[in-house]
């Protein structure tokens, strides 16, 4: 595996989490845990490689939501407090942010 794309991936992640203020050390160690899993299972499916950075977000994601709640948070809607999500759902390529109440395209990975 290309070990340029896990880094990408890690920078994305990070540049999301900075951007909505959970780039805590927890948070970061959740994104070190998805990295090193996500690099194993490139390892065994080289072809899912295009997958890797959608796949490290949505690992982050639910890491966090056992723990600390939701994240990343919807704020371009009004009313109940809800997340956005990796679209589409396997990660890639070119994992978006999308609202999961309006289906709104709200950011690509990393533009938070």
């Amino acid at each position: 595996m290309d070990a340029s794309l896990i880094f990408s991936a890690r920078a994305l992640v990070l540049a999301d989490l900075q951007a909505r203020h959970r780039a805590t050390a927890e948070a970061v160690s959740v994104l070190e845990d998805a990295m090193s899993q996500r690099t194993w299972w490139a390892e065994q499916w080289p072809e899912g490689e295009q997958y890797v950075a959608g796949l490290v977000a949505q690992d982050v994601q639910d890491a966090l939501f056992e723990s600390v709640g939701r994240w990343p948070v919807c704020v371009s809607c009004d009313g109940p407090e809800h997340s956005l999500y990796i679209q589409p759902d396997l990660g890639g390529p070119d994992p978006m942010w999308v609202c999961e109440e309006s289906g709104q395209a709200v950011a690509p990975l990393g533009h938070l």
